[in-house]
């Protein structure tokens, strides 16, 4: 794995949410791998991840490490955001957690491209080839639990100085784009089967303080939409250039 961009390490002891896109079940391996030497940020992380990870190898060290299995598709989706904001206030402080993982597609390239670009025509967004639109769920819910309030740049209320004295909040929005060669993704089963020839992986990090991240939902989501037009960007160039 060859990594680009921000030094992440340098925030590894701060809290941190950190978006990522998604093709491949292997997409969780390579950040475990990426982030094993960031401190003490492995032990001190929660992931979100699809609910089929519950029945992989790692998936019952995943369930007591206390990580969030989501269960996609529009049927689930208020549910599981419930879900997910009880799950955060249950666990993220009592256990220490520093920096949370979300794949904000939702979903796997492949199985969500098609939707994304007939979403994208719809209502006048850009064409995506290389990843899709993000949807503003999850990352909404996590900003809104895990950001210290603020009132005149301050915490908000004896409440929020009593919880800024052991926690400072989320500080940081992590922008991570993993790219494969040619566009190939490695799944799970090749990880442990090793069935191709050995690859190089790409991850890029860009870091933004989480006070330059839009609260309210519209400037949220076109915030959201930007970053994912950068990869895009990003992606092209990268199949194009290696």
């Amino acid at each position: 794995v060859v990594e680009w961009g921000d030094d992440v390490k340098a925030v590894s002891e701060d809290e941190a949410v950190v978006l990522v896109n998604h093709q491949a079940t292997g997409d969780v391996c390579t950040l475990m791998m990426c982030l094993q030497d960031k401190g003490t940020v492995v032990r001190q992380m929660m992931w979100l991840m699809d609910h089929i990870f519950k029945y992989t190898n790692f998936g019952i060290v995943s369930l007591i490490h206390g990580d969030f299995f989501i269960r996609q598709g529009r049927a689930h989706r208020d549910q599981q955001l419930v879900l997910l904001k009880e799950h955060l206030e249950k666990y993220y402080r009592s256990r220490n957690r520093k920096w949370i993982v979300l794949f904000p597609e939702g979903g796997f390239l492949r199985k969500r491209r098609e939707t994304s670009q007939a979403f994208a025509k719809k209502n006048n967004l850009p064409f995506l080839k290389h990843v899709t639109l993000p949807r503003l769920g999850a990352t909404q819910v996590i900003l809104k639990t895990l950001v210290a309030p603020q009132e005149n740049g301050t915490p908000a209320g004896r409440d929020a100085v009593i919880k800024e004295s052991k926690s400072k909040g989320l500080q940081w929005v992590i922008d991570t784009t993993i790219a494969y060669p040619k566009g190939e993704p490695i799944d799970i089963q090749t990880w442990i089967l090793g069935y191709r020839q050995p690859t190089v992986t790409h991850v890029h990090y860009r870091i933004f303080p989480v006070k330059d991240v839009p609260a309210e939902p519209e400037a949220l989501t076109h915030w959201l939409y930007q970053r994912f037009i950068e990869k895009e960007d990003l992606l092209t160039h990268f199949y194009k250039t290696g």
